[in-house]
């Protein structure tokens, strides 16, 4: 079995942008009610035109346009969604569509927020058993489409958006760049956060989740980084699944992670959800403020209480 990396990254954001100001003439909010209970200020919101898909197409071709290959060199598509309209042709087969790829495996996966982390380990062990040898993984999410625009408390959170990773097998003697998964769930606190219903729409239990995140969180996020052999001080960047600023910052400063850049892409865009880890590693390692080879923690939570981490070496 070889290993794997990831060769490059991608992301798109639609160019619509919705300030906390503009929410305020919708619900009974404010820019610093927004502010000081989630670390909010803006968010990009896609027009009923610019489904999942788009986004996710968007995304994947900046990825391969940065890893230097095309569609055709892809055996695999993976896309972490929760925001599919049809359940058939699934969004993996829409994107490869967009692309113009040849003959992928197509595969959606649908565990919310924690969508793209649990993409990239299965896009590992595919690569590691020989399944295939190139691997396009998107998170993509139109939050914005299952909104409760009446809800102040949850559609002050969400915003659209995508990002993506190519998955390339390691060469002779190179070290994996994609460490060991540690992944998990607390099924009987699946509903604290759920899009259900006919239209489907987004609705959470804020307290409980805040509360399962901050304290049993940071123990599990530390053991993945055991389970890669690296410390939490060695790590270059810890990019966390972007759900609240208030969650962000005293996981990171539990996990121990002192030398680390923290991602804070929850300011700007939101919560994206699957699209949400992809994206704020991409923009990092677009500002150069992560180098080349650099170890970063990726850790999503949220939808059915799952969670799914893993420490990567930055392409």
């Amino acid at each position: 079995m070889t290993g794997t990396r990831i060769a490059a990254l991608g992301h798109y954001q639609p160019a619509k942008v919705l300030t906390n100001d503009d929410l305020a003439a919708l619900v009974d909010t404010s820019d610093a009610w927004i502010t000081s209970r989630v670390g909010i200020r803006t968010r990009h919101v896609a027009g009923e035109d610019e489904p999942v898909d788009e986004l996710a197409a968007h995304a994947g071709a900046k990825a391969l346009a940065a890893a230097g290959l095309t569609p055709a060199d892809i055996d695999m598509v993976l896309v972490a969604t929760s925001t599919a309209i049809d359940r058939s042709p699934n969004t993996a087969a829409r994107v490869a569509a967009r692309l113009g790829m040849g003959s992928p495996a197509v595969m959606d996966l649908n565990v919310v927020c924690a969508g793209f982390t649990h993409a990239l380990a299965l896009a590992d062990h595919t690569v590691r058993a020989g399944s295939a040898a190139r691997v396009l993984v998107i998170g993509a999410d139109k939050m914005a489409a299952v909104a409760d625009w009446t809800d102040r408390t949850t559609c002050v959170l969400v915003g659209d958006g995508a990002g993506a990773a190519v998955v390339v097998a390691t060469g002779p003697g190179e070290e994996p760049g994609i460490g060991p998964v540690l992944w998990g769930s607390v099924p009987e606190m699946g509903n604290a956060v759920r899009i259900e219903g006919s239209p489907p729409v987004f609705a959470q239990e804020g307290q409980s989740v805040y509360r399962w995140a901050t304290t049993q969180l940071p123990p599990i996020a530390r053991q993945v980084c055991e389970r890669a052999g690296v410390t939490p001080e060695e790590l270059a960047a810890v990019v966390l699944h972007q759900a609240n600023l208030r969650i962000i910052e005293p996981v990171a400063q539990k996990i121990g992670a002192i030398n680390a850049v923290i991602a804070r892409d929850v300011i700007e865009s939101g919560n994206t959800s699957a699209a949400s880890i992809p994206l704020a590693l991409s923009k990092l390692v677009a500002r150069g403020e992560v180098q080349s080879g650099a170890p970063a923690l990726l850790f999503g939570f949220g939808g059915n209480l799952s969670y799914a981490g893993q420490v990567i070496r930055c392409p």
